[in-house]
């Protein structure tokens, strides 16, 4: 129980980030496009996230199955 209400805490107390390659944020910042650089800004947050679930995920069940 302890382990889920820790979880659940990570992800209730998510702070807003901007992360950009120097690529993306020089086109960016030559352009007015408000509304592109905040979707980039979360694909680029959404696919750094995926990998950390995966192995989060893996690394639960491998747990579950060490602890039978």
């Amino acid at each position: 129980m302890r382990i889920i209400s820790l979880f659940l805490l990570f992800f209730l107390l998510v702070i807003d980030s901007s992360a950009q390659c120097s690529m993306c944020r020089a086109v960016l910042e030559s352009g007015e496009a408000k509304e592109t650089a905040k979707g980039i800004n979360n694909g680029i947050i959404y696919l750094m996230a995926i990998p950390y679930l995966l192995v989060g995920f893996v690394g639960y069940q491998i747990f579950k199955l060490l602890k039978k």
